[in-house]
């Protein structure tokens, strides 16, 4: 009777091992394909709510519309002069200059004329440790650290990172697509390098 019953309970312990089994399997498959929906529908749900006239979309399509016309506008000669003005207002504003420039550099960085996340390297932290990041300034003479570069080093599964101050020699260069390196980190290594 005792037998019996612990290979009852084995044989329940192994089912039930290979239902959480299976539904951890599960979850790899649902979870990435539920939080992109997740994401992608709030941004269009926000964008949506930003021009409310009642049909679903509508309003998302408008802003996507606005912001296609508006970089079509900022590229032209006229608008350029306008849009230095602008930036030129709000940069002598206190507290309004340090969230509008930021903002700025930040998109500019990633899409602007001056992308700055195009130099990727490797960054020796000590005996055998390497951190992947950016260069994002060669030259630091105007802080008064000659001989370092600035080094971006973005955090995995976030969009935050660390900004590093360190001299040439314990920088090399990663040979690699920088959008391919930055999917790498940011995915934790996960992300293949094509």
């Amino acid at each position: 009777m005792v037998k019996t019953s612990r290979s009852f309970k084995a044989i329940v312990k192994a089912k039930l091992a290979k239902l959480i089994n299976y539904f951890l399997k599960g979850l790899l498959v649902v979870l990435p394909f539920a939080i992109t929906f997740s994401i992608i529908r709030s941004v269009v749900v926000w964008l949506d709510t930003m021009f409310d006239v009642g049909i679903p979309a509508v309003g998302f399509l408008i802003v996507i519309v606005s912001i296609i016309v508006l970089g079509w506008l900022g590229s032209s000669i006229f608008t350029q002069t306008l849009l230095n003005f602008l930036d030129d207002i709000l940069g002598r504003i206190p507290f309004v200059k340090i969230i509008y420039t930021s903002v700025k550099d930040f998109m500019e960085a990633f899409v602007g004329d001056k992308k700055k996340f195009n130099n990727p390297v490797l960054v020796q932290l000590g005996d055998g440790i390497l951190k992947p990041g950016f260069i994002t300034q060669d030259d630091l003479t105007s802080l008064n650290l000659p001989g370092m570069v600035a080094v971006y080093c973005p955090h995995s599964y976030a969009f935050s990172g660390n900004l590093f101050f360190v001299t040439k020699d314990k920088v090399r260069p990663l040979d690699g697509n920088p959008t391919e390196v930055m999917k790498y980190i940011v995915s934790g290594g996960v992300t293949a390098i094509d």
